[in-house]
């Protein structure tokens, strides 16, 4: 045939062979039978061309080269076709989808040699001085007559038609039609985890019979992967019913693009795009180029792709959901379902309402005896990961992370480092600041919450705020990061991967006095990881086996009982720089051993959550080196007023000092006053706040100070005309106060302002107008008409910024 004229003859041998097999296994092989009739129409085009080709015998082709590569790609279909015919129609095993996807990549690579091929013989003609446009006019008139004859055949098959039994989304499928449906033009993303259901919901979209019924034949549905740009145009040619050849630059293809969509006409048009990774940004770009009414494009991500349209996040199943689907996929057709409902209920339960790792977790029970059941779940309450047994369920999820090349090294250890903190909990963000500022050398807090947003784009994440907004002033202490248990599993098991990871960090979770595996006979050598986890639970006694960590520069804590015991082989923590202390209780803890801290002369950043700070301030020790302290949820009232040693000498390099949410802070310490190297003091969230002490006009190196939401705060004190250097002062949400100091005219540094949620507020001070360096202001728009004349007149190089108030529950699901 024509494969022996042009490439040898080894080829048509093994192209026979593979027909012969696609034929012998369409019939057997029904979960795949949609993709080897796609094989054989495929391969069906190439007996057309041979066909068209024997109609000059007196041509003589020359060899072509490359073909090898073909060559082996249709030996290893022969072998996948044999493959897949063995699959069991009732229990799918974990290699469908991995056929299926091979079974799709063999199609397209032949299609490419199909217009490689066309292309060469064309090129022969032309050498030969034959009628060309005559041959290879007769070949594409076959090939497109052959197309339009599989359309007509297979009509909405060419589709991928969706399992068929899904869970859980219909809702989507209308919301979804419901913008699909609009008569302007739009690209809508879909995104999601790995093995949510993106693919399946756009399958079940392109079927619904409204869709249908608007687009007609004008769906094109392509899985584009990483692909390259090429392929995927040449693909949607191919899928129109034209022959395209072989496109080497992606200028060209491009073209080829502009006149697939031509085309189609004025006629509604539905892309689906499939599967985009990053890197196909420049294939968007095109495809939102040709705007025209009734153009839709739907795309199915792992990522969120936020400039090319709106987001629709496809998250994890609600309970029933969850047990339906895995009662279908934990038993045959055949047979009624009959495990035990609780150890169903613990399954799914565990599985976290992700769809993928309930249907594998389903299908390695299936049919099996109920003690095998009972040691699954036996397994994965002890803390065993799924993705230790579940092959597929573990390639799946790391493709993602594997997608954070070199470049993004660092954002691939961020994702690790989320494994730090107990799962179903909100991470606090200023946390993640502090380890990474150290661990990565971040030195702004922007650039962490800049890979935050990157994980969250990239679906490892998801970055939430009480207050809705995602950037205001640098605040971040009301930003939390989520993330599904699946992905901190794969975040675990990344630490455990290779020598190389244990050195950097040391995620270790107890349970009552169980102690992790090989402790004990460890605990004297040496560890040289950067980052240490512990987490306890509520059982876990004081007792701490000795442990050795010379290079550690990270220790978080999260413990959940009353009384806390810091564990004496901190002291020997020489490189310590970061502390994180969580309580994951309800009440605040007492802390014994702090006093610990008071030999590491690296300490420069300490986090305390729900923490008893009388418990702490008794102790008489000096942290040279810390810089920043944060006290969240902490009871603060009493602090320092029994310490022997007096706050400066204590804390002598303090920049930087956090309170939030310590709901008996009444008064602020007047002690703290003394701390005269602070550049940075927030007091946010304590809504009994009622007065400031007037002391604080003695921290004159302040560059920052925040009083928001302290709606008991009732007046600034004057004296905070002696914070020459403050530039930035914000009393968002001080509903208490009815009037500024007159002395903030002095405050010559002042550039900045936030007073929005200011209700109170009935007037400004004659000295406002004093402020002359003062260039951005943020209010709402009541205490906007303040700045009303004169001032508007005389500060006109202010920018007034209108805040509208957002609010965002997102963070009401997670536990804080």
């Amino acid at each position: 045939m024509a494969f022996a004229a042009v490439g040898g003859a080894g080829l048509g041998a093994v192209f026979g062979a593979l027909l012969d097999g696609v034929i012998a296994v369409t019939s057997e092989a029904t979960m795949f039978e949609t993709h080897l009739r796609d094989l054989k129409c495929t391969l069906d085009l190439f007996q057309q061309v041979d066909e068209d080709v024997r109609q000059h015998p007196n041509i003589l082709f020359r060899p072509m080269q490359g073909l090898e590569r073909f060559e082996i790609q249709m030996e290893k279909g022969v072998q996948l076709v044999e493959k897949c015919s063995k699959v069991c129609p009732w229990k799918p095993n974990v290699f469908n989808k991995r056929y299926t996807r091979k079974l799709i990549a063999l199609d397209t690579s032949l299609r490419t040699l199909l217009s490689v091929l066309t292309a060469h013989i064309a090129s022969d003609l032309r050498a030969r001085v034959i009628n060309v446009a005559t041959v290879v006019n007769h070949i594409d008139a076959n090939i497109a007559a052959q197309n339009q004859n599989v359309n007509q055949i297979k009509g909405w098959s060419a589709i991928p038609e969706p399992p068929p039994f899904t869970v859980g989304l219909d809702v989507h499928v209308e919301e979804l039609k419901l913008e699909l449906l609009k008569d302007e033009a739009s690209m809508l993303v879909l995104t999601g985890l790995g093995g949510c259901g993106k693919t399946t919901l756009a399958q079940k979209v392109c079927e619904d019979q409204k869709v249908k019924e608007k687009f007609r034949s004008n769906i094109f549905f392509v899985v584009v992967s990483k692909r390259t740009n090429c392929l995927v145009v040449q693909e949607l040619c191919q899928k129109r019913g034209s022959l395209v050849p072989a496109l080497q630059e992606e200028a060209i293809a491009f073209n080829w693009l502009q006149e697939f969509l031509k085309k189609t006409g004025q006629d509604p048009l539905l892309l689906v795009l499939d599967d985009v990774w990053l890197g196909s940004e420049s294939l968007l770009d095109k495809f939102g180029q040709f705007k025209r009414p009734n153009y839709n494009i739907l795309v199915t991500s792992r990522f969120q792709f936020p400039r090319f349209g709106p987001a629709y996040p496809l998250g994890t199943l609600e309970q029933g959901d969850a047990m339906t689907l895995f009662r279908h996929a934990a038993s045959r057709p055949d047979r009624s379902f009959d495990i035990p409902e609780d150890l169903a209920k613990q399954i799914v339960q565990l599985c976290k309402g992700f769809p993928l790792a309930i249907t594998t977790i389903g299908r390695s029970v299936c049919e099996r005896p109920t003690e095998i059941w009972k040691k699954r779940v036996a397994e994965l309450s002890r803390g065993s990961s799924i993705l230790d047994s579940e092959d597929y369920l573990f390639a799946c999820l790391k493709s993602s992370l594997d997608a954070l090349d070199e470049r993004l090294a660092v954002i691939k250890e961020c994702f690790i480092d989320l494994a730090s903190f107990p799962e179903d909990r909100c991470i606090p963000a200023v946390a993640l600041i502090d380890m990474w500022a150290e661990l990565y050398g971040l030195d702004e807090d922007f650039w962490s919450i800049a890979h935050i947003h990157e994980l969250t784009n990239r679906n490892l994440a998801n970055l939430v705020s009480r207050n809705g907004k995602m950037e205001m002033d640098g605040y971040y202490s009301e930003h939390f990061v989520t993330q599904h248990d699946m992905l901190r599993n794969l975040a675990i098991h990344q630490t455990g991967q290779d020598e190389i990871g244990q050195e950097k960090r040391l995620i270790i979770e107890i349970c009552g006095d169980n102690l992790p595996n090989g402790w004990t006979e460890q605990k004297d050598k040496p560890k040289k990881t950067r980052l240490l986890s512990i987490s306890t639970d509520g059982l876990s006694s004081a007792k701490w086996h000795d442990m050795h960590l010379p290079k550690a520069e990270v220790l978080v804590l999260n413990f959940q009982t009353e009384n806390y015991v810091l564990p004496k082989f901190v002291k020997k923590m020489s490189k310590l720089k970061v502390l994180i202390v969580t309580n994951c209780g309800v009440l605040q803890a007492d802390l014994s051993n702090f006093k610990l801290l008071g030999s590491l002369a690296n300490l420069k950043r300490i986090r305390l959550e729900r923490i008893s700070i009388p418990s702490i301030s008794k102790n008489s020790m000096q942290l040279k080196s810390l810089q920043k302290i944060s006290l969240f949820m902490c009871s603060i009232g009493q602090a320092f007023s029994n310490s022997s040693i007096q706050i400066l000498e204590a804390f002598p390099n303090l920049v930087e000092m956090n309170i939030d949410y310590c709901n008996d802070l009444v008064e602020l310490p007047a002690k703290l006053c003394d701390l005269i190297r602070l550049k940075k003091l927030s007091i946010t969230n304590c809504h009994k706040l009622s007065a400031l002490p007037k002391e604080i006009g003695k921290l004159v190196n302040l560059e920052v100070l925040r009083l928001r939401s302290s709606t008991e705060l009732e007046r600034l004190p004057g004296s905070i005309k002696n914070l020459n250097k403050l530039s930035f002062l914000d009393i968002y949400n001080c509903s208490s106060i009815k009037k500024l100091p007159e002395e903030i005219g002095e405050m010559s540094s002042l550039r900045k302002i936030n007073m929005g949620q200011c209700s109170r507020l009935q007037g400004l001070p004659q000295s406002v107008l004093n402020l002359g360096e003062l260039r951005e202001l943020i209010c709402d728009e009541e205490t906007e008409n303040l700045w009303g004349e004169p001032f508007k007149s005389s500060l006109i190089n202010i920018n007034i910024t209108v805040a509208k108030e957002q609010h965002n529950l997102n963070w009401l699901y997670c536990k804080p």
